[in-house]
């Protein structure tokens, strides 16, 4: 089933509606305070979202690791990923929180199967990213002070 899910999302990430937000998340990187209000913003959205799928729960815990990242790469603290790899996961970001997507969130059930497709396609693909900083975070003792 997660396979289905990476192979809907890798879809969706070839979509040009996908496509225009990795060119706003290039835009975003320039801009701290922008950057902070997407991840406030994304981190709501995760939060309240309040499935009981395991599934779902994990790529909630991976997409909070990556929002944590983003965060050490705005302050200069963590520099050891992609720039190509930070502009896509800053747009899937960018398309979690974005009520008009491929299949708009307002539609009952349907509506977040795009976003958590996207996500798991992430997940999959970005995974060597993600432990490469949760191995940084623990070596360094790093720790983000407050909420995003």
């Amino acid at each position: 089933m997660l396979q289905d899910w990476i192979q809907k999302g890798y879809k969706y990430s070839q979509n040009p509606i996908f496509r225009r937000f990795t060119g706003k998340a290039g835009a975003l990187l320039s801009k701290p305070m922008k950057i902070g209000l997407l991840l406030t913003t994304a981190y709501n959205k995760l939060v309240d979202v309040n499935r009981p799928e395991n599934g779902f729960l994990q790529l909630r815990e991976v997409m909070m690791t990556f929002m944590r990242m983003v965060r050490a790469y705005m302050r200069g603290d963590y520099r050891d990923i992609s720039r190509k790899s930070m502009l896509i996961g800053v747009a899937v970001l960018l398309y979690l929180v974005t009520p008009l997507d491929i299949i708009p969130d307002f539609i009952p059930v349907f509506g977040l199967m795009d976003d958590i497709s996207l996500m798991a396609w992430f997940v999959d693909a970005f995974s060597k990213e993600i432990t490469k900083y949760r191995e940084w975070e623990v070596q360094t003792s790093y720790e983000n002070i407050g909420r995003f």
